[in-house]
């Protein structure tokens, strides 16, 4: 039977400091790290907030107030998810990203009018299509 990775950090009294994370992270620990470097070269911010809805930590990642990046903790790696209106998709397509990329953020569900782009930041593979995604998103008006 396959076991179904859960989304981490559900405690809202428990802040998902640097022990916190590194706990749930483990190795993908290092990972997060350089999503946070390159927030910072790319002059975003990012806030650990506890939302109510959906019982869990999120970290958002802004530009001004203009949200370009969620992330959640899991076990072993940080999902970031990157939402684009149904307009600017074939410019996330013609981006020069892996096809393994493209083909699965084609196959995501819509959430409402947006498609969201999901990463699962578990090792430096996949940093370089994120990065790419999130420029493209910072660009977008």
């Amino acid at each position: 039977m396959e076991t179904i990775n859960n989304i981490e950090l559900r405690d809202g009294n428990v802040y998902p400091d640097e022990k916190v994370l590194r706990k749930v992270l483990n190795e993908g620990y290092d990972s997060y790290a350089m999503l946070l470097d390159l927030f910072k070269k790319n002059e975003l911010s990012y806030e650990w907030r506890y939302y109510r809805d959906g019982k869990a930590w999120l970290c958002k990642v802004q530009i001004k107030k203009r949200t370009i990046v969620w992330m959640s903790a899991w076990n072993g790696y940080m999902q970031a998810t990157i939402y684009f209106p149904e307009k600017y998709l074939e410019k996330v397509y013609d981006l020069s990203i892996s096809e393994e990329t493209k083909i699965k953020i084609k196959s995501t569900k819509y959430v409402g009018k947006s498609k969201p782009c999901i990463f699962e930041i578990r090792d430096i593979n996949n940093l370089n299509d994120f990065s790419k995604v999130m420029k493209l998103k910072i660009e977008c008006k």
